[in-house]
């Protein structure tokens, strides 16, 4: 069995800012817990020690029973990266030193046959096997099996690319499970994963008798697989670590009652400070008068200052304060109407109305069509279709992209996307900012914003825009707990329509109506939430 230890931990950025102090935790033999936090804590980081890609500038992480590694974004930054090679980055270093050899011997031999590249192939694949590397090749098999349906041999050639993002994740997880570490460090591994997906993810990451750490914002694989919550708390000397051992349930409870704890205690402790303060203060004055007062002054002196010298007790964390606020506004009853709509090569012909103030989320797996609905509804002229779909009266549409993507802010800052878009100089643009916590990021291009960043921006033009139905394309994926809260709790209050593409069975909690992109490109509505059809 592995374990993680985290002990005392310290970073300091770049810049001067300590963003870790004193982080602490230990992950058990065959426990499963779960690295929460805000966007920009400091998890990605902590990961990147963990896993050895970054040093701490003080303390240490130690690890047993190996390390098997899936970062965020697994795909390589090669175009043509093969699935055998994608395989090959979660291996242990000596398989991938292996395959490295066999592969620059056999390029050698190609371009230069001669006995001594011969002998320098035969000797790298006598070592491939020394190291295990078939047995890897037995393990491969089995994944590519299980997550593309296909044998490793039939696909290790294939280019990642052609996957998509949950095919790629579900077959690094399966060698990551099926392999021989058994302590596993998982980044986001639930990103781009669908419904059904994302139960099988609960179900081996439970099963499993490995150690597991992961980040996570789905609050539904939370609660579902982790016995403990570690939470990267801001603070203003620094981030730093506090372990819920329950549920993510009972987490914010007693994240609530810890945090009143901590202000209670400091509230105590800053009014006994002023008591003694203004004691010193009135033995001063009475000293001045009365020389039978001074001893008195003089000892209330040296309490005062052992009192300081002991210093005040924890503050509270400080806590995130994302304040999401969409405006909206009164359309016509109809917002949208579909007469026997269809979406090329996706769906069969459906009907279907949309009346103001609906809250619809879209449902189904990846791949059926639920995307290219949101983005015919936005203007997207390349998405083909046949029948009608009507808008209408007095609705103006806002559209949230799954993945980001905006070209035409790419190398655009923050405050250069609010001036040409809202005409908001630079005192206005900085508090619309700092409502959404990326003030400091202001003069960042939006390219270089972290996805959940870059999520918050998004949510901030829809406010200012005050479209009246607001098409959201997997909106929760990146953002932080406290964002997502905010973001659900203004969806509440805000006056328009709603539909939303999600895999967030959480966030479906929210709403009221459910359209199915289901098998054989049928598309219904049903009365309660279908994730798997």
């Amino acid at each position: 069995m592995g374990h993680i230890d985290v002990s005392g931990v310290d970073y300091t950025l770049s810049d001067g800012r300590v963003l870790l102090n004193d982080v602490s935790f230990r992950v058990g033999d065959g426990a499963k817990v779960a690295l929460i936090g805000a966007n920009g804590s400091g998890k990605t980081t902590l990961f990147r020690m963990i896993s050895g890609d970054l040093q701490p500038d003080s303390g240490q992480v130690s690890i047993s029973g190996g390390l098997g590694v899936m970062r965020q974004f697994i795909g390589s930054v090669r175009d043509h990266t093969t699935v055998r090679q994608m395989l090959l980055s979660v291996a242990p270093k000596r398989i991938r030193d292996a395959a490295e050899n066999v592969e620059r011997t056999e390029t050698l031999m190609h371009e230069k046959d001669t006995e001594k590249s011969q002998m320098a192939y035969a000797q790298a694949i006598i070592e491939w096997g020394d190291v295990g590397g078939y047995e890897y090749e037995v393990i491969w098999d089995v994944c590519c099996t299980s997550a593309l349906g296909k044998s490793f041999d039939d696909v290790s050639k294939r280019e990642v690319n052609t996957l998509s993002g949950g095919e790629q994740k579900k077959l690094v997880l399966t060698a990551l499970l099926e392999g021989p570490d058994e302590t596993l460090l998982l980044d986001e591994p639930d990103n781009y994963l669908d419904v059904p997906s994302k139960r099988w993810l609960e179900e081996v990451i439970t099963s499993t008798k490995k150690t597991v750490l992961f980040i996570s914002h789905d609050r539904e694989l939370l609660e579902n697989t982790a016995n403990r919550i570690v939470t990267l708390e801001q603070g203003a000397t620094g981030n730093t670590t506090w372990v819920h051992g329950g549920k993510f349930s009972t987490w914010h409870d007693a994240r609530k009652a810890r945090n009143a704890r901590f202000a209670e205690v400091l509230l105590r402790w800053e009014q006994e400070h002023q008591r003694l303060k203004d004691l010193v203060r009135t033995l001063q004055v009475q000293a001045a008068i009365s020389p039978d007062m001074a001893s008195k002054y003089h000892a209330m002196q040296t309490r005062l200052k052992k009192f300081q010298d002991v210093g005040p007790p924890q503050a509270p964390p400080i806590e995130q304060d994302v304040q999401v606020g969409l405006r909206g506004g009164r359309t016509g009853l109809r917002a949208l109407t579909f007469e026997n709509l269809v979406l090329e090569g996706l769906t069969q012909p459906f009907n279907f109305e949309v009346f103001f103030g609906d809250r619809i989320a879209v449902l189904g797996k990846n791949g059926t069509g639920k995307s290219h609905f949101l983005r015919l509804i936005s203007g997207d002229s390349t998405v083909k279709y046949s029948g009608n779909f009507k808008i209408g009266a007095r609705v103006e549409i806002g559209y949230f992209a799954q993945t980001h993507s905006h070209p035409e802010f790419e190398s655009q800052s923050l405050l250069e996307i609010l001036w040409q878009m809202y005409s908001l100089q630079l005192g206005p643009a900085k508090s619309a900012l700092r409502k959404y916590e990326i003030d400091q990021q202001a003069e960042q291009r939006f390219a270089s914003l972290s996805g959940g960043q870059q999520a918050r921006f998004q949510v901030l033009l829809l406010e200012l825009s005050g479209s009246t139905l607001l098409l959201l394309d997997e909106p929760t994926d990146n953002l932080d707990l406290a964002s997502a809260e905010s973001l659900e709790t203004a969806l509440d209050r805000y006056e328009g329509t709603v539909i939303t593409v999600t895999h967030d069975r959480w966030f479906t909690r929210g709403f009221t109506r459910f359209l199915v992109f289901g098998k054989d490109g049928q598309v219904f509505e049903s009365p309660e939430p279908i994730f798997e059809h």
